[in-house]
């Protein structure tokens, strides 16, 4: 009888599962959508979905880059959001690097300031770290709205290594830095970005060279498997220290004039005003336009020569620097 009595009720459980099945179901699927409809904000200066949302409660955080054979391999560039690369005195170039979305630990080797970095960093604010710099240089950089963070004031956010020779050794941290504060958090977007499903205008290109002067000449190789640009330069492929290929989604060419002429002391990037450009994205090349209003805190604004605003592919951006005259070599 007892045996009996358990069959019926395994019986009625069975079907009752059977009845509700339906119901359970659609609250699973419905669940399941829920959680894979999850919209995230864009970073700023990537227009990546800000999934920790980390970029959007930093500021943004520019740091100066030596760029020489000695400084190889460089440290944390491949986690900027955005790279600046500018011609200074004696014709070399350096960088400063753009970091919001990700704090790499060890970023350098960081190198002195220099008058074109007050041009890139006033529409961004937030915090500008470097090593020191002359006071022609420091005049300028003290005008710009950001937190100046040099080596004889961030205590723990640098150190040397000193298994590398000076002045090729320091470097910086990246949480500590951002840890000093700065505002706006997040930065206002320095470009704007197109969606995955937009076609890109433009002729395809399979790489291109990018004629700075004194032998600082920079190739980019469209790579058609991480759909991005291998950078190259000293001949060599750019690999940072954590053994990663230097490889930007978009590079812009900006044609600038370099007033007190080109890698003399004191000469500096004039960003405002208007002139040319050379935008590659998506495997291709946009001619273009550049502006930027009156004031340093507008932020430049790319335009195809239709006049339509160039939308460039989510991920870091390099803005290759380039005086006006020289040669960009297009390889279709």
């Amino acid at each position: 009888m007892r045996k009996l009595l358990t069959i019926v009720i395994l019986v009625l459980f069975v079907a009752a599962g059977v009845r509700l099945w339906p119901t359970i179901a659609s609250k699973l699927k419905q669940t399941s959508e829920t959680t894979s409809s999850v919209v995230y904000q864009s970073a700023p200066l990537t227009g990546l979905p800000d999934i920790s949302g980390d970029a959007a409660m930093r500021p943004a955080l520019t740091i100066k880059i030596e760029n020489t054979p000695d400084a190889m391999p460089q440290w944390g560039i491949t986690k900027a959001d955005d790279v600046y690369e500018e011609i200074v005195n004696g014709g070399i170039t350096r960088l400063a690097a753009v970091f919001n979305s990700s704090a790499p630990t060890q970023i350098g080797p960081v190198r002195s300031v220099r008058p074109t970095d007050t041009q890139i960093v006033y529409p961004l604010g937030g915090i500008f770290a470097y090593s020191g710099g002359a006071q022609y240089a420091l005049n300028s950089i003290q005008t710009a709205p950001v937190k100046l963070i040099n080596e004889s004031n961030a205590g723990t956010a640098m150190f040397r290594d000193t298994k590398r020779q000076a002045p090729h050794n320091l470097y910086a941290v990246g949480e500590s830095l951002f840890a000093v504060g700065g505002t706006p958090t997040p930065p206002k977007p320095l470009f704007t970005y197109r969606s995955a499903s937009k076609k890109v205008s433009g002729t395809r290109v399979t790489s291109f060279v990018v004629g700075f002067p004194s032998n600082f000449s920079v190739t980019w190789d469209w790579n058609s498997s991480t759909k991005s640009w291998d950078r190259s330069i000293f001949g060599n492929a750019d690999i940072t220290g954590t053994g990663e290929r230097e490889s930007p989604k978009n590079v812009i060419v900006m044609f600038v004039n370099y007033v007190n002429g080109i890698g003399t002391m004191s000469s500096y990037a004039d960003l405002q005003g208007s002139g040319t450009a050379q935008i590659f994205t998506a495997g291709k090349e946009i001619q273009a336009t550049w502006s930027r209003g009156p004031s340093m805190s507008d932020p430049v604004i790319y335009k195809t020569l239709a006049g339509k605003v160039v939308a460039l592919t989510p991920g870091q951006t390099w803005v290759e620097l380039i005086n006006t005259g020289a040669k960009v070599t297009v390889t279709p």
